[in-house]
């Protein structure tokens, strides 16, 4: 065996390791936020009774806003999903102690989530899965493009464990977070992904997330879901805008610390628990009770459900508690999805049998516009849902929905959550080193390196082509399909890698 094969090998052991710990840990996550939202659907039943349940809820409610925001206070990075986080590890723009993050992310999230609030265990065990990396990495001390993997391959098994989905995140760690399709990427992600989804099974068994019966769309139908893709990608982009600009709103509360902002929406949800319970959480039993309902609800209340969910998804995102928008999004286009397809049966233009078909169609169209990643969005919601019946339509309406969005000069909202978090980071020089493949097309493909507009104190030093790698001259023609290394020397490595991008996408 080669020393590069034996490199491979050495990767993905480890990547076994990362899955079995991620596994666990992300497993544990969800298990204690089913576990605490039972009980708050529990104690708000009891309130309609005893009217102190209310009293008690609120207190607990206060005790958690004080003790996430302490945690929030200690490390800022376990903020929000941790999806940017990750990003921003990646592209080296972004750091943190990965122990510091993995324990306060983990009683953060589970204290937001089990309590109510419209957020997603999706993106916390994303960065806890990437934690366990991380970690890994640095106890090894393994090299910067190494620890890059293994960060990934965490990363991808903390999405699977949290949703059954091994296939569609690995996908969502090539698509989204890393951007990056080389061999040791996906190798060692997938590895990860299939032995923390393992380990989940085992906890949760081997049924769907989100199994539901639905039925396959005639070619004639098809015209109805370009009109789905349509109005989800408008949504996504409201959504998009919404998300980035909430915390104006909760910058105006100038008497209340950013890391208490959490008292607002947790206050609020406790007379939506009252009233209506079902809707407290990330939105996975709306679904399931969307698509499992006998009648066809009214067009008011659906609208209701909508107007509810999608604001307080942006208000509980906006205050900065440790959860994610990822649940949130597929529930927003769950609802838009039945409200399409009820105003078609109402109209007798498809049967009432197509509704769940919709439902399903929703959650993709709207994932796949406010992401921008519309191959995460078909095989993650194939896979929760447990069905290969509607792939041609699945893509159909994300890339609808994705061309609106696009249209709509809307960018992928975790970039542009990443581009947030970093704010224009104070100037420092530093050299970072990244791994990018040419796009067929892109301003590079076919040029000669000395006739590529490269920016300032930025070196290719490496080109992988299949299975070569050389070093650049400046007579080397690149072309598509190649993996450059590159290392950046910039007080603003963002700007200059932006840049890079423009001449290689």
């Amino acid at each position: 065996m080669n020393e590069k094969k034996f490199h491979q090998l050495k990767l993905v052991c480890l990547g076994i390791i990362i899955g079995i710990i991620s596994g666990i840990i992300v497993s544990i996550f969800r298990l204690t936020i089913q576990t605490n939202l039972s009980w708050f659907h529990q104690a708000f039943q009891r309130a309609h009774h005893n009217w102190w349940w209310l009293v008690i809820i609120w207190m607990i409610n206060v005790a958690v806003v004080i003790i996430v925001g302490n945690l929030e206070k200690q490390e800022p990075a376990i903020k929000g999903s941790g999806i940017p986080q990750v990003e921003g590890q990646l592209r080296d723009e972004y750091h943190y102690h990965w122990w510091s993050v993995l324990w306060r992310k983990f009683i953060g999230g589970i204290l937001a989530i089990g309590s109510g609030l419209f957020l997603g265990r999706e993106g916390p065990s994303i960065q806890l899965g990437s934690t366990v990396g991380q970690g890994i990495a640095e106890t090894l001390k393994v090299k910067n493009s190494d620890r890059k993997v293994l960060i990934s391959s965490g990363a991808a098994a903390g999405l699977s464990a949290a949703f059954n989905a091994p296939l569609a995140s690995v996908m969502f760690v090539l698509e989204e977070i890393f951007t990056n399709f080389s061999t040791n990427i996906w190798v060692v992600s997938l590895t990860s992904a299939v032995v923390a989804d393992g380990v989940a099974l085992k906890v949760f068994g081997l049924k769907p997330v989100l199994a539901m019966p639905s039925h396959s769309l005639a070619v004639g139908q098809l015209g109805w879901v370009v009109t789905l893709g349509i109005v989800l990608g408008l949504l996504g982009r409201l959504y998009q805008w919404a998300t980035l600009n909430v915390a104006w709103i909760y910058r105006r509360l100038k008497h209340l610390p950013n890391q208490y902002w959490g008292l607002v929406p947790l206050i609020l949800v406790i007379p939506v628990g009252f009233y209506v319970p079902y809707l407290l959480g990330g939105g996975s039993q709306i679904i399931l009770q969307s698509a499992n309902q006998v009648h066809i609800p009214a067009l008011t209340t659906l609208f209701g459900v909508l107007v509810l969910r999608f604001i307080f998804s942006v208000f509980s995102y906006g205050s900065g508690m440790p959860g994610g928008i990822f649940l949130p999004m597929l529930c927003i286009g769950a609802i838009t999805g039945e409200i399409v397809a009820t105003v078609l049966v109402r109209a007798n233009l498809i049967s009432a049998s197509l509704i769940t078909s919709f439902i399903i169609l929703g959650m993709v169209g709207f994932f796949a516009g406010v992401s921008k990643a519309p191959f995460t969005a078909v095989l993650l919601i194939t896979e929760m849902v447990g069905s290969l019946t509607h792939l041609v339509s699945l893509a159909l309406v994300s890339l609808v929905a994705y061309l609106v969005v696009d249209l709509l000069s809307g960018a992928p909202i975790y970039y542009s959550l990443l581009h947030q978090l970093l704010n224009k980071r104070l100037p420092g020089t530093k050299t970072i080193t990244i791994s990018q493949s040419v796009f067929v097309g892109a301003l590079a493909d076919g040029k000669l390196m000395k006739d590529i507009a490269w920016p300032e104190h930025c070196l290719v030093t490496k080109v992988k082509r299949s299975e070569k790698e050389f070093a650049p001259t400046g007579s080397s023609q690149i072309h598509a399909g190649d993996l450059l290394t590159i290392e950046i020397q910039d007080a603003d490595v963002s700007k200059a890698r932006k840049t890079i991008m423009a001449l290689i996408h």
